[in-house]
């Protein structure tokens, strides 16, 4: 990954002029993972890398709250003055009628910046904090409040112009504040009057962001889909559901009328399990219903619920329901905070499926790793499920292959069958018919099949034609034979000289090796009188 300089030479995206300090107006846009965001030219495009695009739904973007839980057991949770399921008594149910509680509002988890999140992502939906008319600002976001305008104007003067030393050491630290402030992390000091800037990786600067895409649910609220995140693995899951379903029934106060079913168990990274569950409520006149899944969230929300649900070892739950165009829309016009407008906009011009898919921003390392990890379990259950279908065709061709040879064995016992069945008609028939004249349709029947026969005796016809083919098969075999006795045969007078020859070959061999060996010892004796005649020589001419 790129990830942008560290250094003073980095362009922030936004510039600041207060006082004499200034930074390069070079428009450059905050750091992203991999994906260049500088200005393009118009015209074709191509399309973004959707490794970030996963296929499922993710854990939240920085809202996933997590207690630690005691020894994994599902026994029924301590609860404190619990009263029934949405605001009732412990033993006394809902009915369809009933008014379950308080609207939760449609927005959209902070996790996202502006309020708005949405279950299959990991964010809860909460009640959304409602804007006052305070105007809008650029790009259609809504008007800074004053402590944001102070927040900004603070920001601001730790990174240009803090005054905090009053000489040239100011200025060092304006630039360590921005290395702060790209970071995401660290205080700003600028005046010793005010309290330091809190630099984190939600603010404009931080170059450790970028923004990738989700799919987003399908589930309609009425189907009731509500997901629970546990810190356990999916083999305690699975073999402790049915304690886990009877805690959970004690939790919702223990009502007859209400079932707790769970849809699905998918792993997820980190030692934890995903289960999505559902409740049923039955009515006295016969008939059930889903319980909604807005309203079992919100009851899931209580103090008390979520305090047994963390005793369970429950770390994050959420309503998985799809988003309303009304809340597309709004997540799509309001970037989350900390991300440049223009990389939003670019974003969603990006989507490479807008209809299934919707950007979501990575804030940090951290969340990177985290989607990187789900991406990684998501492709171990596609191998998995892979490795299933592979299995499942291999067994399919095994069945092919047998059921093939079994219909070819029973066609060649129907053919017997109906062979015998005709013979045993036709002796029927001859008892049945003897003593009878010969009919016109069997003088008839007659007639054709002598016609027939003498077809297959003419010479030129049939049977000389097969004559001809078999006596051509004969002298090929015949002629085979031959030349396979004539290349295999090889008279014993020959072999004797072969093996004669062969012999006087080898002694021929085994005499020029012999030369050649003494050779090289008259070699040897050559070379080691050459080497004690050299120094006598050496020291005549000294």
């Amino acid at each position: 990954f790129n990830f942008g300089g560290f250094g003073l030479a980095a362009n922030p995206a936004v510039n600041f002029n207060i006082g004499n300090f200034s930074v390069s107006t070079t428009s450059t846009p905050p750091f992203n993972f991999g994906n260049s965001l500088a200005s393009a030219a118009p015209g074709p495009r191509a399309l973004p890398d959707r490794s970030l695009c996963l296929a499922g739904a993710f854990g939240g973007f920085g809202t996933t709250t997590t207690s630690a839980a005691p020894a994994f057991s599902f026994s029924a949770p301590t609860n404190t003055g619990t009263g029934g399921l949405f605001g009732g008594t412990q033993n006394k149910g809902f009915g369809f009628g009933t008014s379950f509680g308080t609207g939760t509002g449609t927005g959209l988890g902070s996790g996202l910046g502006t309020g708005l999140g949405f279950g299959g992502f990991g964010t809860q939906q909460q009640q959304q904090q409602q804007q006052s008319t305070l105007g809008t600002g650029l790009f259609n976001q809504p008007a800074q409040t004053p402590a944001q305008s102070n927040q900004l104007i603070n920001t601001a003067s730790a990174l240009s112009a803090p005054t905090l030393l009053g000489d040239e050491r100011d200025a060092i630290l304006a630039k360590w504040n921005q290395l702060q402030a790209f970071w995401g992390t660290g205080k700003g000091y600028f005046n010793n009057n005010i309290a330091p800037v809190e630099f984190t990786q939600e603010n404009p600067f931080c170059r450790f962001k970028a923004v990738g895409y989700s799919l987003m649910p399908n589930n309609k609220d009425e189907d009731g889909l509500v997901v629970l995140v546990f810190n356990r693995k999916e083999a305690d899951i699975r073999s402790q559901q049915q304690q886990l379903v009877e805690s959970l029934h004690k939790i919702l106060g223990g009502n007859q009328t209400l079932t707790v079913n769970v849809e699905g168990v998918k792993t997820m990274p980190d030692d934890q399990t995903e289960v999505i569950i559902y409740i049923v409520e039955r009515s006295p006149n016969g008939t059930s219903r889903r319980v909604p899944a807005t309203t079992l969230y919100a009851h899931f929300e209580q103090a008390n619920i979520k305090s047994s649900l963390q005793q369970l070892g429950v770390s994050l739950s959420m309503a998985r329901t799809e988003l309303s165009p009304a809340q597309v829309k709004q997540l799509l016009q309001n970037p989350p905070a900390g991300v440049d407008p223009i990389i939003w906009e670019q974003a969603k011009v990006d989507n490479p499926d807008p209809d299934k898919l919707i950007p979501v921003p990575m804030v940090g390392f951290k969340e990177l790793l985290r989607r990187l990890k789900v991406q990684d379990q998501m492709t171990k259950q596609h191998q998995t499920r892979l490795d299933i279908i592979s299995e499942d065709i291999s067994e399919l061709q095994k069945n092919q292959t047998t059921t093939m040879a079994k219909i070819a064995q029973y066609k060649r016992k129907l053919m017997a069958l109906s062979h015998r069945t005709l013979q045993v008609l036709i002796k029927q028939e001859i008892q049945r018919k003897s003593g009878y004249a010969i009919q016109a349709d069997e003088e008839q029947l007659r007639v054709q099949l002598d016609t027939i026969q003498c077809e297959l005796n003419a010479p030129t016809q049939f049977k000389g034609r097969l004559n001809e083919l078999m006596s051509q098969i004969r002298m090929q075999n015949h002629f085979g034979a031959v030349r396979a006795e004539e290349r295999y045969y090889i008279d014993a007078d020959l072999l004797r000289e072969i093996k004669q020859h062969l012999k006087q070959q080898q002694e021929g061999l085994s005499h020029l090796i012999s030369i050649i060996k003494d050779d090289l010892e008259d070699i040897k004796l050559i070379e080691h009188g050459l080497n004690e005649s050299i120094p006598i020589r050496g020291g005549v001419f000294s």
